[in-house]
């Protein structure tokens, strides 16, 4: 009975730029299915899926959150992620695990910056998609521009099922180019009644040409549907549908569809999308890990009878309980059931198993391959591990997480507040991979590093909020690399005599700088059978520890290659600790002697604002040393993209807003570290 079950399941998540709409659709989703029988809006904070204060005060998602629904016969496992930049890794450790996603773009701004970022992450990790184009009924909406954009940024392949009934204020519905058929919601239903019709006169035109568009798209590609339409037989919905799913699993095509979320139009037929597209457990391949004893590369196929094999991909901690969400490759779990933890090497009992729906929870007696669920009773067990059977032990490939590009000092504001503080870091770091917390040797402060100035506001009012810990914060510091402009040769020595016993080490070292972005390397030059072969992995381990604080300023050194072409050994004399020292030596040298330089975070920036303030907006980004590379016009507003340093972003927001009157908006992502400009 596995496979029917398998094949009724689908893992998708809801993928977006900030404001398309994603948790409104999610919540459409949901009352549409029968899971919810209100609909919570975002906008007064009442969303279901938008469950933490932090959410509903400020109207965005901050957390993936997961819940279940039914359609037509088909298990609907969500996760609706969140748009804003600063919270991109829960993006990403909730495609790690999904099977399927739906893409949502805003039918005005079309593809956005991060919507860019989202897609490319699911592209990254060969997650099928389909496309809704939401807030057909804005003013400004324009759905083939929008679909444009989808080639244009994306490299997308759009299928377009379904098109507009209407635009702007007079969108009522939309006409389905697979049955042929115009669809209008009755509006005093919230959109749960809705009635098939004709397709009007006016439309019958414009909807046969996209349908012959659509079927010539598909017969592109596909060969079973290029071979009916070249012999110009009837070409059935059934073989299209087939050709369809074809193109959305090898992802060479997008399935397309438009509505309104907040009018509840166009939702039904994203959700037949979802249950005839997107793959279910067994259309994926199947999850490939390491055996951890061998060094083998094993698969477990998705099947309930398989060895067990799960991915631990969020920890929560809820209701003074931790939460680790995981995703069921293959094997089933029992709850008191005790599973191996191949990463941490150790053993753990599964306490109770979890159906989550945002924050409330349904207890089941066991959780089969395929299933997304939250386990109670795992103690060690952190983001990106993997969880099996001992009997047969396989390393999944872990979650990606993101280097921090600010930081934020904090101290505690009483004494009772000092020591909570260190157990409240401890559990939000636990659930935020993208968090680092350091604590300054020389200042003694403790710093907070994160992805922006949003993640490090939300997380130091969640220590206030959940964990009743008051701290004071001070200005967001950049986070600062160092690297080197020229290549090299240092010798670093170490000849000394300590407690009655000399020590001598010898290492030569070639630094060398390396691309941005390219990372530190280490390579041994020595010969075979060099007296001092057997300290290449000591020597190794201090150059990368000597990198982590540069000689100059500081900060840590990236891009650096390093090669070891000599070292000298005494017999009697030389020691670890020798070697050690001297390696570290060379390494400060060489980065004195190399054209130290400082890199800084440069950001990619793009701004939306009225036509009537661009000059100001552009002549404000360039005080802050922004460089502007594309300046677009679309209706009424100006797009301009460039490239600024996060240094010179502070307070953006406030400078922006009082520039175009509160009408102006921007984005901010990671781009690359760049030099400091004296």
């Amino acid at each position: 009975m596995t496979t029917p079950r398998l094949k009724a399941i689908r893992n998708i998540g809801i993928i977006a730029h900030i404001d398309a709409g994603k948790t409104t659709l999610t919540e459409r989703i949901l009352y549409y299915t029968g899971r919810t029988h209100k609909m919570g809006e975002v906008h007064d904070g009442a969303a279901v899926m938008d469950w933490m204060p932090e959410e509903q005060e400020r109207g965005i998602t901050i957390t993936a959150a997961v819940t279940t629904c039914q359609w037509k016969g088909c298990v609907i496992n969500i996760i609706d992620t969140p748009g804003h930049v600063d919270f991109t890794i829960e993006v990403e450790r909730s495609l790690r695990v999904l099977d399927g996603a739906i893409g949502v773009f805003d039918a005005v701004g079309g593809v956005e910056p991060q919507s860019e970022t989202v897609w490319h992450q699911a592209d990254k990790y060969k997650v099928p998609k389909l496309a809704f184009i939401n807030k057909m009924d804005r003013m400004g909406a324009n759905f083939w521009a929008a679909v444009d954009s989808m080639r244009d940024k994306l490299g997308a392949y759009p299928l377009v099922l379904t098109i507009p009934w209407g635009e702007e204020e007079r969108f009522q519905g939309v006409i389905d180019l697979l049955s042929l058929k115009a669809i209008r919601w009755r509006d005093e239903t919230l959109g749960t009644d809705f009635e098939v019709v004709d397709i009007p006169a006016d439309y019958q035109g414009p909807a046969e040409k996209a349908r012959e568009a659509l079927v010539e798209a598909v017969a592109e590609v596909d060969d079973e549907v290029m071979e009916i339409y070249l012999a110009e037989q009837a070409l059935s919905v059934e073989a299209l549908k087939a050709g369809i799913q074809r193109l959305t699993l090898a992802l060479k095509g997008v399935p397309t569809y438009c509505g309104s979320a907040l009018r509840n139009k166009g939702i039904q037929p994203l959700l037949d999308g979802v249950k005839d597209f997107l793959p279910n457990p067994t259309q994926v391949p199947a999850i490939i890990g390491q055996n951890p004893h061998t060094g083998d590369t094993e698969s477990r196929p998705p099947r309930d009878d398989a060895p067990l094999a799960a991915l631990a991909f969020k920890i929560m901690v809820d209701q003074n309980q931790r939460l680790t969400y995981v995703r069921l490759y293959s094997g089933t779990l029992k709850f008191g059931q005790e599973v191996y933890n191949s990463i941490k090497g150790t053993s753990e009992k599964v306490a109770r198993i979890l159906r989550m729906h945002a924050n409330k929870r349904e207890p089941l007696e066991e959780a089969h391959a395929g299933s997304i669920v939250a386990l109670l009773g795992l103690k060690a067990t952190t983001t990106g591990d993997t969880l099996c059977s001992r009997q047969h032990p396989i390393v999944l490939e872990p979650i990606s997480s993101y280097v921090p590009v600010i930081s934020l000092a904090i101290e505690p504001v009483t004494r009772d507040d000092q020591e909570r503080l260190g157990p409240a870091l401890a559990r939000v770091s636990e659930e935020d991979p993208s968090l680092r917390i350091h604590v300054d040797e020389d200042t003694g402060q403790t710093l907070l590093s994160g992805m922006g100035e949003l993640h490090l506001e939300v997380i130091t009012h969640r220590l206030e909020r959940e964990f009743h810990t008051h701290v004071r914060a001070g200005r967001p510091q950049v986070v600062y690399r160092e690297t080197i402009a020229k290549s090299v040769e240092e010798t670093g020595v170490f000849d000394r005599e300590l407690a009655g016993k000399h020590h001598f080490a010898e290492v030569r070292l070639s630094l060398s700088p390396r691309p941005r972005g390219r990372g530190n390397s280490f390579v041994s030059l020595l010969p075979e059978g060099h007296l001092a072969a057997g300290f290449v992995p000591l020597i190794a381990q201090s150059v990368a520890e000597a990198l982590e604080g540069g000689a100059v300023y500081g900060h840590p050194v990236v891009d650096v290659a390093v090669a070891l072409t000599d070292a000298t050994v005494r017999e009697g004399q030389t020691s670890e600790m020798a070697f050690r020292v001297a390696a570290m030596t060379a390494v400060k040298q060489g980065l004195h002697q190399g054209q130290p330089q400082l890199l800084q975070p440069i950001m990619k920036v793009e701004i939306i604002a009225p036509e009537e303030f661009t000059g100001e907006v552009i002549g404000d980004f360039a005080s802050r040393k922004g460089k502007v590379e594309h300046l677009l016009a679309k209706g009424p507003v100006r797009i301009i993209s460039g490239l600024a340093p996060l240094s010179e972003m502070f307070g953006y927001a406030t400078a922006l807003r009082s520039l175009t009157q509160g009408r102006g908006t921007f984005t901010l992502q990671f781009d690359h570290h760049g030099y400091v400009e004296r």
